[in-house]
């Protein structure tokens, strides 16, 4: 914090009364934005500890400021039709960044600029930081101070105070200086005050995002045109319809980014809205870009130099000029909220992740629909990476693998990077920019003289690559495979876009006069089409005829050799990234049978990403990085077993494991970071079990948090990533005790399933009402839970009830009646009768019973109607409850355990075995358990010596304490008052309280293993 007693706080007093001085000359107009920024505003932020000028000397990825080109391209130019087109925008001032990722934008107006009334200079910022997808920036001439929330949506009309969270004047700065340096300082911003503030605006005001919206402006245009193509030309089949759409909507959004990136002139696709033929008209921009970008997205000459075909499709197409023009209106001033000069390439790749989720198909009579992709819809949505996620991969792989080195080096030159299952080309794109930046680093720290051929500097001081040297790393470096053919496209704009990024049509002019050769390279070589997991050998031994053209799209067998050769003949890849797809194994189909024969790591109900982690490895050459982002139910789950002897085979580097924190917006999906280096196996891996995602950088978070285990402790029935002394812990338990399993032989099962719950659970006013019609039903309807109907140490109470006939009922009850139907209809009416409407359903169950209203067979319906223990399958602790006289039946969203004892009911209701059973299950959203046999059987109990006197005194006090719960929660239950309820429940907690001592007590636990309990289950 500034200290206004100090120098620093005299430096800002000096710099209000030399604006105060001389603001009658600042107001004329004789100063400009420049000098405004050079005399107040560097100095203003300096003092809020901005390192403006990079005196610290940080390399030009991580300066604190970045500065936007004092001099813009002004004036007008001509469409290759002759048009007039308009003069180009500016880009906001400064870019405030912490470790290179924006924070904030500010821009700089002139004194003579109203900034409290004028709407124009607020719109215009808003503009920038909504694209950008900031939360505040800063509006500033110095003698007026504007803060504005970015994340409601900007709209044309808006009057300069719409989303303004803060003004004032520069007379106030003194007064005010805790309040904005307590924000927008530096040291505010790292120790996440900036962050706070602008999270406490978002409650108030309500956001919106900008991905969201340019989303829903693509899926638009997509239904608009697809509509209009399949109307307009009748011979597109599917996979024509979806190329045409896709490219035509990637074509524009590229050359309207570019228009805002200078590089295009500013207008040129809003000129074609006057005037019919707009389709002709957009393919001559298509055509000029094809000779200037020479980029597959525009190709249209087959060239021997080029690896992809040229477009032979689109340009023959017909399209109505409304459906463009809506196009074109949605991304120009005024309509247009969008400032894609600052649009980021990751957002950008978000929005295309959501998009590509959907597909458009055609109806018999050609018209287009759009629908949502079977394997998307089955996943549960679109799974996109965070960026934080990204660049932590990229570090440890590409980061670790370029560290030391230099850029002449052989290992840099020969560097490759793969994501086999890229998507929208989100890491590819991570590892692209984190590539660039550390060439221009390097570029710079050696001297930039002997580089002049590859690094130039900007008007605004910055050092950045030329286009060719950009293209040279691009190729070079990234390389990428997906098995969809739109995901691939999308992933070579986003890598395109990123190529240009920081040039201007007049660098880029330069640089063609220079070098002789078009700005963009062609992917298609780096970025392909293909199934990463299925070859050639997928058809051998196969009938040809049982495979028609869809399954041969489907299936798009891919050669890892043949389209790679030098790389794969070099050994392999050197980083391995990515997010594999979350794909359920029952969509597999026919492909199991392969995966079977060719993956170690086959297990029959294995989800698709774990083929991905073998398939992964296997191209990761020696002394190489992989590291996936996946789920973490592999290190527990059955089908998990072979691919956790996989990787015990492997160099494991490292486990970052989230637990059930929202990574993924869109999903919940129990993520973990899998890192390994293609080197011999060590003993000890790193964990981090990450607890937030409120830190700032999750590299530094991974750095203070992580600790070492030894990969000796990883069993193959599952993998507790717990640290040395909790696993320690963990072993003494298990010695402790027997488990669960062997204490109650193995009695241990889950509740009824019906099938169909809608016909045979039916709640007390339906059962009252069949047993009076009908007395005999009461024979068959059973008292029944669900799992939410299950309380810890509370008797239970249902409102539901189960009609059982299990299978065989009925063929034992009807003797030689041949209809067993009209036996039921005879002897339980009220039953039937309840039923018959449910028949068609109940009909299609596949564990129905030998009738379509029997239950499916079950052994064990009889220890139902025994003493019981009870628990619900998901909950945020132990939650046992007993069930003494048997009365229950519960549903399969619980378990029961054959055993009436007060005292097992007391050791599962342990914090001590909440904690041993967190140790075998991954929770799930929200820090809930999901209990199952598997994790269950392996509970510690501690058996007790009858015969030893200490024990038994030990086994009936928590026996009697158990009581005493029970006791106190049914007078719990009948009391009227508040405070009377409040005492009992002290009671009962205390009691619970000491249930865990003498369980403690019983484990012969010392107090350090005690804390590590009560830390864990707090």
């Amino acid at each position: 914090m500034l200290n206004l007693t100090g120098p620093e706080g005299l430096r800002l007093e000096q710099l209000v009364q030399t604006f105060e001085r001389n603001r009658a000359a600042y107001l004329s107009g004789k100063f400009n934005e420049t000098q405004v920024r050079v005399e107040f505003i560097n100095p203003f932020f300096e003092l809020l500890g901005w390192d403006v000028h990079n005196k610290r000397g940080y390399a030009e990825s991580y300066k604190d400021v970045y500065h936007e080109d004092a001099v813009r391209v002004a004036g007008a130019s001509k469409g290759p039709a002759g048009e007039r087109i308009s003069a180009a925008t500016k880009a906001p001032d400064y870019a405030f960044r912490i470790g290179g990722t924006r924070k904030f934008f500010l821009e700089a107006k002139k004194p003579s600029v109203n900034i409290k009334g004028d709407p124009g200079p607020a719109f215009q910022l808003r503009r920038y930081g909504w694209s950008a997808k900031l939360p505040l920036s800063i509006l500033t001439d110095f003698e007026e101070f504007a803060v504005y929330d970015c994340r409601v949506r900007p709209v044309k009309n808006d009057n300069a105070a719409k989303a303004r969270t803060l003004y004032t004047t520069y007379d106030q700065y003194l007064d005010k200086w805790d309040e904005i340096s307590s924000v927008f300082s530096r040291e505010a911003v790292l120790k996440g005050s900036f962050d706070q503030y602008a999270d406490s605006y978002k409650a108030k005001r309500g956001t919106a995002q900008v991905d969201d919206a340019f989303l829903a402006e693509i899926e638009v245009w997509r239904g608009n045109l697809a509509r209009n193509l399949a109307l307009r030309n009748p011979n597109l089949n599917q996979r024509q319809l979806n190329f045409s759409v896709l490219r035509i909507i990637d074509r524009i959004i590229f050359l309207r980014m570019c228009e805002d990136r200078e590089i295009e002139p500013h207008g040129q696709l809003q000129s074609l809205l006057d005037g019919a033929g707009i389709y002709p008209r957009l393919i001559r921009y298509f055509k000029n870009a094809d000779d200037k970008y020479n980029s597959g997205l525009f190709h249209f000459k087959n060239e021997k130099s080029r690896p992809t075909q040229a477009d032979e499709l689109t340009l023959g197409l017909r399209i109505d000029d409304k459906v463009l023009k809506d196009i074109l209106k949605t991304v120009y001033y005024p309509e247009s909220p969008y400032e894609f000069s600052v649009f980021p390439p990751e957002t950008l790749g978000q929005v295309y992740e959501q998009f590509l989720g959907k597909v458009i198909t055609l109806t018999p009579k050609h018209q287009a629909r759009i629908t949502e992709k079977p394997e998307v819809k089955k996943a549960g949505g679109v799974y996109y990476t965070p960026k934080y996620i990204v660049d932590y991969i990229v570090e440890k792989t590409v980061g670790e693998l370029l560290a030391d080195k230099s850029p002449s080096a052989p290992a840099v030159k020969n560097l490759k990077v793969l994501d086999l299952a890229c998507g929208s080309g989100s890491f590819l794109l991570g590892a692209y920019q984190y590539i660039l930046a550390w060439y221009c680093d390097q570029y710079v720290r050696s001297g930039v003289d002997k580089h002049k051929k590859v690094i130039h500097q900007t008007r605004g001081g910055e050092w950045r690559l030329t286009t060719a040297e950009r293209k040279r790393i691009l190729l070079q470096h990234i390389h990428g495979v997906d098995i969809d053919i739109q995901a691939v496209e999308t992933s070579k704009l986003s890598l395109l876009l990123q190529v240009l990024e920081g040039e201007s049509s007049e660098t880029l002019a330069r640089q063609l006069s220079l070098f002789k050769e078009r700005a963009l390279p062609d992917l298609g070589d780096n970025i392909k089409c293909g199934n990463a997991l299925i070859a050639a050998d997928f058809y051998d031994n196969q009938q040809a005829g049982l495979f028609d053209e869809a399954e041969q799209y489907r299936v798009n067998i891919f050669d890892w050799r043949a389209e790679f050769p030098a790389i794969m003949q070099a050994g392999g890849f050197d980083a391995v990234i990515g997010n594999p797809p979350y794909v359920r194994q029952e969509t597999l189909g026919r492909d199991k049978d392969y995966f079977q024969k060719k993956f170690a790591v086959y297990h029959g109900m294995a989800d698709l990403y774990a083929y991905f982690i073998e398939q992964g490895i296997t191209l990761t050459k020696p002394g190489g990085y992989f590291s996936y982002i996946v789920s973490n139910k592999w290190m527990r789950a059955n089908y998990g077993e072979a691919l956790r002897l996989y990787l015990q085979q492997q160099r494991i580097e490292e486990i970052v494991d989230f637990g059930d924190l929202p990574v993924f917006k869109t999903a919940t999906a129990y993520p973990c970071i899998l890192g390994i280096s293609k080197n011999a196996p060590k003993n000890k891996l790193n964990i981090t079990q990450v607890k937030t995602l409120g830190f700032q950088n999750l590299s530094d978070y991974v750095a203070q948090k992580h600790y070492a285990i030894d990969r000796k402790s990883l069993s193959k029935q599952g993998w507790s990533l717990a640290n040395k002394k909790t696993q320690s812990l963990l072993a003494k338990l298990k010695t402790q005790g027997v488990p669960l399993g062997d204490y109650v032989n193995g009695k241990i099962y889950r509740g009824v399933l019906t099938g169909f719950n809608k016909a045979f659970v039916i709640d007390a006013q339906t059962r009252n009402r069949l047993i009076k019609e009908d007395a005999n039903s009461k024979k068959i309807i059973k008292p029944f839970l669900l799992g939410r109907d299950i309380k810890r140490y509370l008797p239970p109470e249902n409102n539901h009830f189960l009609i059982l006939m299990p299978k065989g009922w009925t063929n034992r009850n009807k003797g030689k009646t041949r209809n067993g139907w009209r036996w039921l209809e005879q002897f339980y009416p009220a039953i039937a009768g309840h039923l018959f409407p449910f028949k068609k359903e109940a009909e299609k169950r596949c564990d129905k019973g030998d009738y379509w209203w029997e239950l499916r067979a079950c052994d064990y319906y009889a220890e139902f109607e025994k003493p019981k223990i009870l628990l619900p399958d998901i909950s945020l602790r132990g939650n046992f409850a007993l069930d003494p006289d048997g009365k229950f039946y519960c549903a399969n969203t619980a378990y029961i355990i054959c055993s009436g004892d007060k005292y097992l009911l007391g050791i599962l209701n342990s914090h001590l075995i909440t904690f041993y059973y967190k140790s075998l299950s991954s929770t799930i959203r929200g820090g809930y358990l999901r209990f199952g046999f598997q994790f269950m059987k392996p509970l510690p109990i501690r058996k007790i010596d009858f015969a030893n006197p200490e024990e038994k005194t030990k086994h009936d006090q928590i026996a009697a304490l158990v009581a005493q719960i029970q006791d106190l929660n049914k007078t719990h239950a009948a009391v009227q008052t508040e405070h009377e309820k409040t005492v009992l429940q002290r009671q009962i907690a205390a009691a619970d309280q000491r249930i865990d001592q003498c369980v403690f007590d019983l484990y012969d636990l010392t107090e350090a293993e005690i804390k590590i309990i009560q830390d864990s289950v707090k």
